[in-house]
């Protein structure tokens, strides 16, 4: 018998591919792609077959791990969000040149609106560039339904397979009927043909050859795809083509019943037969995707007559951030402003009575009272620059501590600050936290160590990835030991911990160290507030 239960998006994916026979699961916390893994962690099934479950120390060895397992024959995937995506590419890209043994699925969650985010990349691109097959689920059912179906097409077509999320769909709930009984793990295989996983470029050439050859069969396998559709209806003036969760957002604007035909897209690549049908049978096409206009720029090779297209290109849909069920009524009112059918949605007004919360560091969190001893620190310096990085931290930016300068990506501080230091800035100061360090962090610190770059680097350490929820840092107990096997100088390397009572000796220390002419590492430490409570809870 069926069970049916209310879930997450990202849970819904996780526990698909759980009942799909998953044996390992790879991340890096990010959101709002962190749920994944949790739910793979807590959950008892997963508990009781012995899935192997790692938050690793960043996305591209997530990727790098996964792959591994998909070698030897077993179903594995990989969580990210879209930014990890630029961490992991480099194995990501050419694991479409080593193809897949077991399936291999490789989740991003898109983040439209940056409700936490950098930037609003689309991860459709990434598929796109290597050449792969790419899912976009619509609602949870489907999450929940193409992580076998991802796995299964992974193995049959001999390649990882992209599964696009984004941020309303991971973190909305919606009731998901769950398979009556899981499937067996894959017992260890090896691939038929190993060296095509040994990507010299005698070997790369032969299989970049097949994998263009393959695309006509990915294709077809879009065409075919249970998760594509092409919906009749009357009234011809316009063809609506629709991607993942913005097709529920038309349905809703309609009440389920569209008058214009739909062409609805949740597997990639586009399926140009269903796409060529709609374009010859209708007027004009209106594009609605969240993210970028991915589907609408390749349309520009099929309108030979040059229809109208409407879409975030021609300022029908709006060029940024997420997308809802009052902007696609919007938009088609705009598009067509006869059509009838329309729900019109009620949207309350913001309340007056709540006043608005923007983020802020907890009270008792140790990068407070790091933050205030470096501005005390730094009063006595013309023109100092901190170069911030990713995580709570980043906070620091904002009231009352207007403490960093820059923020750009995981483990920019360090490179930044010695780029600057090379340029002749001083104070230069890198404040990073300790699975930032961990993710990208060391390799730039090498870098300062080899040069001995006039940096400070602050790694303040509140012994967990506290930002994502309190998920394990790679580093802990290990980080004086990482820079002392790095090569930094054992009397530059600091410890203290980033405690109210300590502040006098804090300001001194990072005073002491930005004098000193040379790379040092001041490690501030103090757990987490919101951990130490969890774990004081258990005790």
């Amino acid at each position: 018998m069926k069970t049916k239960q209310l879930l997450l998006g990202d849970e819904a994916l996780a526990l698909g591919a759980i009942y799909a026979g998953l044996s390992g699961a790879y991340a890096y916390p990010g959101t709002p792609s962190t749920e994944i893994l949790e739910y793979v962690q807590k959950n008892r099934l997963a508990r009781e077959r012995g899935i192997h479950s790692h938050w690793s120390s960043n996305e591209k060895t997530a990727m790098e791990e996964a792959l591994g397992m998909s070698f030897c024959g077993k179903r594995a995937m990989t969580s990210m969000k879209h930014v990890g995506m630029n961490v992991a590419a480099d194995p990501f890209v050419n694991s479409a040149m080593t193809g897949a043994n077991g399936g291999l699925l490789v989740i991003a969650a898109d983040d439209p609106s940056m409700h936490s985010s950098q930037n609003e990349q689309d991860s459709r691109f990434y598929a796109d560039f290597a050449m792969i097959p790419a899912l976009e689920p619509s609602n949870q059912q489907e999450a929940y339904d193409m992580a076998r179906y991802g796995f299964e097409l992974s193995e049959r077509l001999g390649i990882p397979v992209l599964t696009r999320l984004v941020t309303r769909l991971s973190h909305s709930r919606a009731v998901v009927e769950t398979h009556d009984e899981p499937l067996a793990e894959n017992e260890i295989h090896y691939p038929e043909n190993p060296k095509q996983w040994v990507l010299m470029p005698a070997m790369s050439k032969i299989r970049n050859r097949r994998l263009i050859a393959d695309q006509a069969e990915f294709m077809k396998a879009s065409e075919n795809s249970p998760f594509n559709s092409y919906t009749e209806a009357p009234d011809h003036r316009l063809g609506i083509i629709v991607s993942g969760i913005a097709y529920n957002y038309l349905m809703e604007a309609f009440g389920g019943d569209c008058p214009f035909p739909v062409v609805k897209i949740s597997q990639y690549p586009l399926p140009m037969n269903m796409l060529r049908r709609l374009y010859n049978s209708c007027d004009a096409l209106l594009v609605i995707e969240e993210g970028q206009p991915f589907i609408e720029q390749k349309l520009v090779g099929l309108n030979e007559s040059g229809k109208k297209i409407h879409g975030r290109f021609s300022g029908a849909v709006k060029r940024d951030g997420e997308l809802n069920p009052d902007l696609v009524a919007e938009t088609v009112g705009k598009v067509m402003p006869d059509v009838e059918g329309i729900i019109d949605f009620l949207v309350p007004e913001a309340s007056q009575i709540v006043a608005p919360r923007p983020p802020m560091l907890c009270q008792g969190c140790g990068h407070r009272d790091v933050y205030g001893a470096l501005n005390a620190a730094l009063e006595s310096y013309e023109s100092p620059k901190v170069f911030g990085d990713i995580g709570c931290y980043t906070l620091g930016f904002l009231k009352p501590f207007n403490a960093i300068d820059t923020c750009v990506d995981m483990g920019a501080s360090i490179t930044m600050a010695k780029g600057a230091a090379d340029a002749g800035q001083h104070p230069a100061v890198a404040i990073i936290g300790d699975s930032t360090f961990t993710h990208s962090g060391m390799t730039g610190l090498l870098d300062a160590i080899n040069e001995n770059s006039n940096i400070l680097v602050i790694i303040s350490d509140n012994l967990t990835t506290g930002m994502t929820g309190g998920q394990d840092s790679q580093g802990t107990g290990k980080i004086e030991d990482i820079c002392l096997g790095l090569g930094a100088a054992p009397e530059h390397v600091r410890t203290i911990d980033s405690l109210p009572k300590n502040h006098d000796q804090m300001v001194a220390l990072f005073k002491e160290e930005i004098d000193y002419p040379g790379l040092s590492v001041v490690v501030s430490r103090r757990e987490c507030i919101q951990t130490a409570r969890r774990h004081a809870a258990k005790k």
